[in-house]
């Protein structure tokens, strides 16, 4: 997969409509609270600056489902941007129409003008094709630096791309240039290492891994549901009824695979899921009754640092235990550890282990932080991805 970049066309001049993924948490006072996703979209835009291009910035913030929420606007975003940028942001409060418009052609070259949240409008999330059209018409070119979006079918990152010159970003290049290599020529050894909640998240990554990688390192509550498929008694550890059958099937072709597939050896439990609760470490099948496993355990972490230091690739996404409630972050801070004094190329996607890693002091010392956890989710597995379909190749004769 090679995408157009915004280096590889014209742009001097040009009115550019940059999808963003500023979706970035606010403080209780209403300001960023973590402004990495912003930063991570500054070569793009600063490239197009320097060009002279004008530029029209959309992005979401939040969940507001088609509706107007206060609490979501872009404000705060437009203020943060504006400090990064060493310049100003005119802020519009609309996405489309003519107060959009207006805006757009008072702009000069150099000059930026963020839109107000996109999934304000409810043409967003249904990729009406007549609210994508409105969306380009304001612009000459577009440009999808969004990778934590790619994975959605949405106006902003895929139907506008059917009116518009569609490129990637110098960001969105950068993802693709580490998930190529990592699916299709991985260094070997090859080692996964997966967790968070849910096993219906990362079927196909399993399934795909199980016969590419060397070594799957499983962990999290989503582990809990191949160790109720293996026959162990859980207590009231959270697991997928649902999944209990395909994880059972995994469990099957791993015994034939290519791929060692490592379960938890033994897991914190606590009663009570809260922070600084009670807890005790147990064998992964002696869980009492009314105790839940949150976290994996001292031998796993031990087993899981061993297959580490071989490896010469390693992929993570979701964290290993409840992270948010200490002391249950300690299998996690302990395998970040362990990564970050690897001798191997590693590429960590998925909010809650970047934030982990970030909080840690470990974000420097990973080759490649990910800003998509469900799109690089989709990647690994195999599905394909709506907001990079939409982009142009480099060999696309239209251009």
């Amino acid at each position: 997969m090679s995408k157009l970049t915004v280096k590889d066309i014209p742009v001097e001049g040009k009115n550019v409509f940059v999808r963003v993924d500023f979706n970035v948490p606010l403080s209780l006072e209403g300001k960023v609270a973590d402004d990495t996703k912003i930063r991570a979209s500054l070569p793009t835009l600063s490239y197009l600056l320097e060009k002279g291009s004008k530029l029209i910035i959309a992005s979401h913030l939040g969940r507001p489902k088609g509706q107007v929420v206060e609490e979501l606007r872009m404000g705060p975003v437009a203020e943060k941007l504006s400090q990064l940028l060493g310049r100003k942001v005119f802020k519009s409060d609309t996405v489309v129409g003519a107060e959009v418009e207006r805006a757009v052609q008072a702009l000069k070259p150099g000059e930026v003008l963020l839109l107000e949240n996109i999934r304000f409008e409810p043409g967003e999330e249904k990729n009406d094709p007549e609210f994508a059209k409105a969306l380009s018409k304001p612009a000459d070119i577009y440009v999808n630096d969004a990778f934590g979006t790619a994975h959605r079918a949405h106006a902003s990152t895929n139907g506008i791309a059917r009116f518009l010159p569609a490129v990637a970003g110098l960001l969105m290049e950068k993802e693709i240039m580490y998930l190529n290599e990592s699916k299709e020529n991985p260094l070997l050894p090859l080692v996964v290492i997966l967790g968070g909640k849910k096993v219906a998240d990362k079927i196909g990554v399993i399934r795909h891994f199980i016969n590419h990688a060397d070594s799957l390192l499983l962990g999290g509550a989503m582990a809990n549901t191949f160790l109720k498929a293996r026959g162990y008694a859980l207590g009231s550890s959270f697991y997928e009824e649902d999944k209990l059958d395909v994880a059972g099937e995994i469990l099957e072709e791993a015994d034939s695979s290519r791929a060692k597939l490592y379960l938890p050896l033994d897991v914190v439990v606590t009663e009570e899921l809260r922070a600084q609760s009670t807890f005790k470490v147990v064998k992964a099948e002696e869980i009492p009754e009314r105790w839940s496993a949150v976290d994996i355990g001292p031998e796993t972490v031990d087993a899981y640092k061993e297959v580490i230091k071989r490896a010469k690739m390693i992929l993570w996404n979701g964290p290993l235990g409840a992270y948010e409630f200490p002391p249950f972050h300690k299998g996690t801070e302990m395998i970040a550890s362990a990564i970050a004094d690897a001798d191997a190329e590693t590429i960590v996607g998925g909010g809650d282990i970047v934030a982990a890693l970030k909080e840690l002091g470990f974000s420097d010392k990973v080759t490649h932080l990910s800003t998509g956890g469900g799109a690089i989710l989709d990647f690994w597995g195999g599905k394909k991805l709506p907001g990079l379909a939409a982009l142009q190749e480099k060999d696309d004769k239209r251009r």
